[in-house]
């Protein structure tokens, strides 16, 4: 999965900076507040690439004695910092622009390269429909990588259900791009056609709102993954089910999961066992069982297990 999460940010990465580049010069040539807006974001979204590299960077160092469990959260903090600078560095930007132009509004001017005079309409769209087929490129790389994962779920539900931000980042990063790309269109070109340069300025807006929703909906997905998450449903009553199935075990207490990392899983597992088994037997039970576990879900890397009677278990929890 993280091969896979890499190769997406790698295409977004490389053509965000294309973009950037190009829409900063359209900007330039034609004062188009939605183009510099633009501009803005996909400079962020470069940036924004780059955390999320460092953030898988550093959630592969191992374990040490000031972090026994590893460093596994950090791709959920840098995920969770790019989702705040997409909403400051994008979002809110991106309408303050529109709404000056809106206040002092400005029409586009024709732009002057190496002596020709090109019309500045043109020069937006042109750029623009280049940042269309580039961002669609990114975004079908990232949905294509997206849609192997997902399984059977919807793409909402998948979202939901991942433990992996660093892909669904990238999805939801150039979803809202190409919808920002499309508003920065019909302003450029109604703008021009309708004689009002305000409508630059309304497009800005626009692509700042898509922006702030997309951010708001990141960092709600990255907090709870910040803060700790359970796994998924289905592993945790796997869990119990091979506990269920060692002879030995009366009830399963309760199962406790947490995600330390997309791939890290660890589990508390509360048992009742039969009173007549010997400490011996008890060894082996809790050995077969550990092992039972990290074979059934790879993700799961820490097994604690407490041996405890059902009924005491019940006055602590409600305790």
């Amino acid at each position: 999965m993280a091969h896979e999460s890499t190769g997406a940010i790698y295409a977004a990465a490389g053509a965000n900076l294309a973009i950037a580049a190009a829409k900063f010069v359209g900007g330039a040539l034609t004062g188009s507040t939605a183009m510099l807006a633009e501009g803005v974001h996909s400079v962020v979204d470069t940036a924004n690439q780059v955390l999320l590299l460092v953030g898988m960077k550093r959630a592969e160092r191992p374990a040490d004695a000031r972090h026994p469990f590893g460093y596994g959260r950090e791709i959920y903090f840098y995920a969770f910092v790019v989702a705040l600078m997409i909403f400051l560095g994008g979002g809110l930007f991106a309408i303050y622009e529109g709404v000056e132009r809106v206040r002092h509004p400005e029409p586009d001017v024709d732009a002057e390269l190496f002596g020709y005079r090109l019309p500045g309409l043109w020069v937006n769209v042109a750029i623009l429909s280049f940042a269309v087929v580039a961002e669609g490129t990114s975004f079908f790389v990232a949905m294509r990588q997206f849609w192997a994962e997902k399984g059977k779920h919807s793409a909402v539900r998948a979202i939901r259900r991942s433990k992996d931000p660093t892909l669904f980042t990238v999805l939801a990063e150039d979803a809202a791009a190409l919808i920002g790309l499309l508003i920065a269109l019909a302003g450029v070109a109604l703008s021009h056609i309708l004689e009002k340069p305000s409508l630059d300025g309304w497009a800005s807006v626009g692509i700042g709102l898509v922006l702030v929703g997309m951010a708001v909906f990141l960092m709600v997905e990255t907090h709870g993954l910040l803060i700790g998450e359970a796994a998924d449903p289905e592993v945790i009553a796997a869990i119990a089910d091979l506990a269920r199935a060692e002879p030995g075990v009366l009830h399963v207490n309760e199962v406790l999961t947490q995600h330390l990392g997309p791939s890290d899983i660890l589990v508390n597992l509360s048992i009742d066992m039969a009173d007549d088994l010997s400490a011996g037997e008890v060894e082996s039970l809790v050995t077969r069982l550990d092992k039972a576990l990290k074979q059934r879900s790879p993700d799961v890397t820490r097994v604690f297990i407490e041996i405890q009677q059902q009924g005491d278990h019940g006055v602590r929890a409600a305790a």
